[in-house]
């Protein structure tokens, strides 16, 4: 059996994001023939965590997440990615393709917190956690790099 990879929901064409849509990759195809493969494990870990859809916009503030309107939603988050750690784990996935620049699975850039649409340097809870036990979070901006890791060719 083949190595799985854990995928952010809402890049699979999930309406999951904060504002109920998704951000489906261009090239669902290779994806598509991991899944037919039984090789990709599909998770939000927002929703996980036990926030609706839609939901406020939220960004980190150091070690919390609050929302737009000052919400501390950090207990959901920290949840969110738990379960998606136990889920790497469970499947013993080393792989995963999360969502750029959010606050969960930003994995190189998120927004600084001021919600002025200022990227920093920086990762979400769910890919800081994941990153911390040896897994190696890529983005849909570095799908080449993933692609190269699993093996896979681009059809």
């Amino acid at each position: 059996m083949s190595e799985k990879i854990l995928v952010s929901a809402c890049l699979l064409g999930y309406p999951v994001r904060y504002d109920g849509k998704s951000t489906p990759l261009k090239n669902l195809a290779w994806l598509q023939q991991l899944q037919q493969q039984n090789r990709i494990v599909i998770i939000c870990p927002e929703q996980e965590g036990g926030l609706p859809t839609p939901r406020d916009p939220a960004e980190r503030q150091q070690d919390k997440v609050i929302t737009i309107t000052g919400q501390d939603v950090t207990q959901e988050f920290d949840i969110g990615a738990q379960k998606a750690l136990d889920l790497c784990q469970q499947h013993d996935i080393k792989i995963a393709l999360l969502k750029a620049n959010s606050p969960s699975c930003g994995n190189q850039k998120i927004y600084n917190g001021q919600f002025n649409n200022t990227l920093i340097v920086g990762q979400g809870m769910t890919a800081e956690l994941l990153s911390k036990h040896s897994i190696k979070v890529y983005s849909e901006l570095e799908i080449e790099q993933l692609m190269q890791a699993i093996k896979i060719n681009r059809t």
